[in-house]
């Protein structure tokens, strides 16, 4: 089914900003920064992208451009080639693409990422589903129409890829805008014209503390890779993200004081992380370090992967093999439930424990504790109780 572009009213022309208004069928409105408007038509004629101007507004109202448009599109129908017509040649070296530019913003954001898979996913995201309908396609010439085609298909299928992909091709306008290839950016037209999704807080699936040991054992006693096993059950009993476990390296860990020490540049919240490590933990370090001596500084390293790391489909594959109704990060709320619910321990240990801000910025500047020995009396309680 074709896309449909909403037509402009005198309402959003009387408070459009600089910019450039979609009228649809090619008819644009260009506002400049100092509010002089004028009407252009764009067209295809014998395969190349052509504009004609119809003059200024408010000389020229919206109802007249409309009028105009219309003759000059018959004209183009007719095969003759409007006054005034001005073409663009699609390989023309001064009309960068949209894959050109979406290279120098990843190539740019790069430094920023503290993840090298944030450059992975952009690219993955944009070569999927933006590159093969307008990768090649020049900057200036991108349309809402362009960019709803490509996310209506997904976007109640894949609501997340869809809302990412959004966002990128987004990130990418708003920088030609900012080094003068575009006059606009689309993405707030196409939000208007896309449907409104129901919110819905989603919870990642997770065990009642009850049936964590019964599925700790199963992992143990599964065919599984020692290896994998060992860091599963790891990230398990300290209650951490599986990204900070893979990432793991030798040097993190404190023998004599029994602690893991994630940096600040591991974690999600950007801040350092002390965890203290009880004595199956500790059993877990050694055995790993057996297995892996003369392996390099990660402490669960695989052979399998570019980055050295184990995968970060190796604990969802384990468990959907072993059919434990749960995902890797939601052990982490099952250890919250189970924390909550043992006498003496805060609610402030809890979150601690989990790596989580105790409140906004003046709260957090007063609540420096780490609360080391009261997390090392949880975590040794929730070892005992899952093995």
């Amino acid at each position: 089914m074709p896309v449909k572009d909403k037509l402009l009213t005198d309402r959003q022309i009387r408070n459009a900003k600089p910019g450039t208004l979609n009228d649809g069928n090619g008819l644009n409105l260009r506002i400049g920064n100092g509010g002089k408007s004028s009407w252009v038509l764009r067209y295809t004629r014998n395969g190349k992208a052509a504009n004609v101007g119809l003059g200024s507004f408010p000389s020229v109202r919206l109802k007249e451009a409309r009028a105009l448009a219309a003759e000059r599109r018959a004209e183009i129908a007719e095969g003759v080639k409007p006054a005034g017509a001005r073409e663009t040649k699609p390989n023309n070296p001064a009309a960068p693409t949209f894959r050109e530019i979406a290279q120098q913003v990843i190539e740019f954001r790069r430094p920023t990422w503290r993840s090298e898979r944030h450059a992975t996913q952009w690219t993955e995201s944009l070569s999927l589903y933006a590159y093969p309908a307008i990768g090649n396609k020049p900057l200036r010439e991108i349309t809402s129409r362009d960019v709803l085609a490509i996310l209506q298909p997904i976007w109640n299928e894949k609501a997340e890829t869809a809302t990412r992909v959004m966002q990128r091709i987004s990130v990418v306008l708003d920088y030609s805008v900012a080094v003068g290839l575009r006059l606009d950016n689309p993405i707030p037209t196409v939000k208007r014209a896309l449907p409104r999704r129901p919110r819905r807080k989603a919870h990642h699936p997770a065990l009642d503390p009850g049936d964590v040991p019964a599925a700790m054992r199963k992992v143990r006693d599964s065919s599984t890779q020692e290896l994998t096993k060992l860091a599963f059950e790891l990230m398990v009993l300290t209650a951490t993200r599986q990204g900070e476990l893979r990432g793991m390296t030798w040097d993190e860990i404190n023998w004599e004081c029994a602690t893991w020490t994630i940096p600040a540049d591991r974690m999600k919240a950007a801040v350092e992380h002390k965890i203290p490590l009880s004595d199956r933990a500790i059993e877990i370090l050694r055995r790993a370090r057996g297995l892996t001596r003369g392996r390099g500084p990660l402490v669960f390293p695989s052979k399998r992967s570019a980055n050295g790391q184990l995968s970060d489909m190796a604990f969802t594959n384990l468990l959907r093999r072993e059919k434990i109704a749960a995902v890797p990060h939601g052990f982490r709320a099952s250890f919250r439930t189970w924390a909550q619910s043992q006498p003496g321990v805060s609610w402030a240990t809890c979150e601690r424990a989990l790596a989580h801000k105790l409140g906004g910025s003046e709260v957090e500047a007063y609540a420096r504790g780490d609360m080391l020995a009261e997390r090392r009396e949880l975590m040794a309680a929730w070892a005992d109780y899952i093995t």
